[in-house]
């Protein structure tokens, strides 16, 4: 397992995490068994990066990694863990950044969890009503209290990274990235590398576009998210599918999976960029394990850039309603 750096001081991390929103059935039903034995298998691979959010099915995702503490006591050491708060789900008030609100949050996260603290934890969204400046403050604050070794953004723009960052430092922004959402090379991609924080990637095999088997349509239309993304309502569901079947076919002339070329292709965007995928089936792990294996030569590279040339995707990632949080910043 390749390995690198949590920021610029932090501990070392696997160049590859588990992202725990599956855990909470967000794409379907997963069980706690299943989320366990993926935690497991993560474990033998070497994979020590585990990311949640007190959002994620209301706690549960983090309830299901508490109780895989319980059961694996050793594996609290081995595993540097992350988690977020910041989302309400109230619709007054969508994000709350407010001191008191953030420790709460991440008292409770810590109770679910099961642990005395997590190694990083996340503003999940940037709070308008505060400044970068006062939200550093509060940040600084998280770090003293003991509950968090080191604190990151989620979904921000460069200037305002830049800004926390002189202040508190900042050891990752996670932020959606891969093959198929390269809007972090506008600016987040070389300021995180200018400043030493890691850009943890979410959604790096874009939804299941990216490999092997995307979910069809129907399916696409039984998820929440999904069933109004502009990416999975048609006509672009199939342009996209269309699309990416040229990434399978270039995925199984090297005899690799399509999700492994994906993961592989984040991984040589450097070293500091660390991809997060979710899944509930060993098998769909492995295959996104074999990227972090996987080098891509300069002429592989070229040849993605030609099949899948930035802008490709049909549809914006978000709709106006999911827009709502992140910031633009191009």
């Amino acid at each position: 397992m390749k390995m690198t750096r949590l920021g610029g001081n932090g501990p070392e991390v696997s160049q590859f995490g588990i992202g725990a929103m599956s855990f909470a059935g967000i794409y379907g039903d997963a069980t706690v068994e299943q989320s366990h034995l993926i935690l497991d298998e993560c474990r033998s691979a070497g994979v020590n990066h585990i990311d949640t959010a007190n959002v994620y099915g209301g706690g549960r995702s983090e309830e299901i990694i508490g109780s895989w503490f319980a059961n694996n006591p050793s594996a609290r050491s081995e595993m540097v863990l992350a988690t977020k708060a910041g989302i309400t789900g109230n619709a007054e008030r969508r994000f709350n950044n407010d001191p008191d609100y953030l420790q709460t949050s991440l008292d409770a996260s810590l109770r679910r969890l099961g642990v005395d603290h997590v190694d990083l934890f996340y503003i999940h969204r940037f709070d308008r009503a505060h400044s970068p400046e006062d939200l550093a403050g509060t940040l600084k604050a998280l770090i003293d209290s003991g509950k968090t070794n080191a604190v990151g953004l989620s979904e921000i723009a460069p200037s305002t990274l830049r800004r926390v960052h002189a202040i508190c430092p900042i050891a990752a922004v996670q932020s959606e990235y891969s093959l198929s959402t390269r809007a972090p090379e506008l600016g987040l991609l070389q300021a995180c590398a200018e400043l030493d924080v890691t850009l943890v990637a979410f959604s790096p095999v874009g939804r299941a576009f990216l490999t092997d088997a995307p979910f069809s349509y129907e399916h696409g239309q039984s998820m929440a998210f999904t069933k109004t993304n502009p990416r999975f309502v048609q006509p672009n569901y199939d342009a996209n599918i269309t699309t990416t079947d040229k990434l399978r076919t270039f995925a199984a002339d090297l005899g690799e999976p399509a999700a492994a070329v994906a993961i592989a292709w984040l991984i040589a965007q450097g070293d500091h960029v660390l991809p997060i995928p979710g899944t509930k089936n060993p098998a769909h792990l492995a295959e996104l394990v074999r990227g972090t294996e996987l080098k891509l030569t300069k002429e592989h590279l070229a040849r993605l850039e030609q099949i899948l040339p930035v802008g490709w995707a049909h549809g914006d990632r978000y709709t106006a309603a999911q827009w709502e949080g992140p910031e633009r910043y191009c």
